[in-house]
């Protein structure tokens, strides 16, 4: 006869209240805050990566498949450049965008040292950060890198992801990412915790989670995959109020997904109408938006020595904010139902406002994105988070946005947004982000600082 079934304590409570006390924990017992920007430059200068622009013709096993037009790899692994097509009521697009169905694992690793978690964080160099190496996970890898279809060496510290103990976990949860250049692509972020000795690699250290808080504050310090995850954590709420609750907010979610008619489907890319290949980049011929180029990769220090690969750039540096106001004492931020051409739903909460600023320029300013002007125009006094990050940089070169987080009032953004809009507290949106495909990968970085700008734990 099998044992009885037997109950088990309901831990993220309790894992949230030992992730607020590492937010709480300005300096940890390894390495200084201080000393952490200058760590991050001596692997920058000792990497000695060089990354070049090339032209299509000189990437190395990639080419443009004959019959679809497609960017693709000789392996069949990696990525593919396809073409997408997007239609809606009231408009319809097509565009390049990234096709890489396999999940991959972003994953931090925990331990406790004196009483307080610590996370090991990885100077890891990336083609497409804007000053190269960037605080990121533990583990940062693709299934086609950590299986070495590359050929390569493996990735350190994966095996503690793979296949870990249930007691281990402190969050486990597959996100979304950008749903304008990734085709439904998703995620594994983890934080899984160990006890035992972790031999420290040169190139990795350990940080309180109050010492990445204060390196948010630095522009192009922590990479976007170490946003991700530190979002997806638990957290304890600050609030037990909100103007809607929690089942109000979940009903008006769905009431939006079901509402947008998004029908988006894969086209071969050399059919797609309004977008231009020559030698060395295909871009729209407007100019705007992006545009898709190839890089080489020497001196890499990575699993391999150096490679090439086409890679997604952004027109200019875009701006990414929320809108913040208090209601009878409790802090909410408007949160945005924003449609993606790739994301697997028809939408996901986005920031109040998400956009590259120029691209909207030539239109008349009743279709400006809404609230674009009250982030950007704010007064510097209301402006509460301001800091450049750059996006993921393995496949997003040179992709950098100021992330915003602006008080704003009444006359502004008013407390009956309009469709598509709703306000929410830091608690619910962080309650939301710890399940799949609720939150965009933006606002997950604004979250990752959110109560820290709002004055909570972790705050400078």
């Amino acid at each position: 006869m099998s044992a009885p079934a037997r109950l088990v304590p309901r831990t993220r409570a309790a894992v949230a209240e030992r992730l607020a006390l590492s937010a709480a924990t300005a300096e940890g017992v390894h390495t200084a805050t201080s000393e952490v920007p200058g760590w991050l430059d001596r692997h920058r200068r000792s990497c000695g990566t060089v990354v070049r622009r090339i032209p299509f013709a000189a990437l190395d096993n990639w080419s443009f498949a004959p019959d679809t037009g497609n960017l693709r790899h000789g392996s069949g692994r990696f990525f593919t450049v396809e073409g997408l097509h997007v239609t809606r009521p009231q408009t319809q697009w097509q565009q390049p965008i990234i096709v890489q169905p396999e999940i991959g694992i972003l994953g931090i690793l925990a331990k406790e040292f004196d009483g307080v978690l610590h996370f090991l964080m990885q100077a890891k160099m990336e083609p497409g950060n804007p000053n190269l190496v960037q605080l990121s996970p533990t583990v940062q890898a693709t299934r086609s890198n950590y299986t070495q279809a590359h050929g390569g060496s493996g990735v350190r510290y994966l095996e503690h992801f793979l296949v870990p103990r249930r007691e281990q976990v402190l969050t486990d949860v597959l996100q979304s990412e950008h749903g304008a250049w990734f085709f439904r692509k998703r995620n594994r972020n983890m934080i899984v915790e160990v006890d035992g000795d972790v031999p420290v690699h040169d190139s990795f250290c350990w940080l309180t989670l109050g010492q990445i808080l204060r390196l948010l504050r630095l522009d192009n310090v922590v990479n976007m995959d170490a946003r991700t995850v530190l979002a997806s954590a638990p957290a304890v709420p600050a609030e037990t109020r909100a103007l809607s609750s929690d089942a109000d907010l979940l009903a008006w979610f769905t009431g939006e997904r079901a509402r947008h008619d998004v029908r988006a489907r894969l086209m071969p890319l050399r059919e797609i109408a309004g977008w231009q290949r020559g030698e060395h980049a295909l871009g729209r011929t407007d100019g705007r938006f992006f545009r898709v180029v190839a890089v080489s990769v020497e001196g890499a220090g990575r699993e391999v020595a150096g490679w090439t690969q086409p890679i997604i750039e952004p027109v200019e540096r875009g701006v990414v904010g929320f809108a913040y106001r208090v209601f009878d004492g409790v802090p909410h931020v408007l949160a945005h139902a924003r449609v993606e051409g790739g994301f697997l739903d028809t939408v996901e909460l986005a920031p109040t406002v998400q956009c590259v600023p120029s691209n909207y320029a030539p239109l008349p300013a009743g279709e400006r994105p809404l609230f674009l002007d009250a982030v950007l125009n704010a007064p510097p006094g209301r402006v509460r988070y301001s800091t450049v990050h750059s996006e993921e940089g393995g496949r997003f070169l040179d992709a950098e946005s100021r992330y915003l987080i602006v008080e704003t009032d009444e006359a502004t953004t008013p407390d009956q947004p309009p469709p598509g809009y709703h306000w929410v507290t830091p608690g619910q949106l962080k309650w939301l982000a710890a399940h799949s495909r609720y939150v965009n990968v933006q606002a997950r970085t604004l979250l990752a600082v959110l109560d820290a700008a709002l004055g909570g734990d972790g705050a400078p």
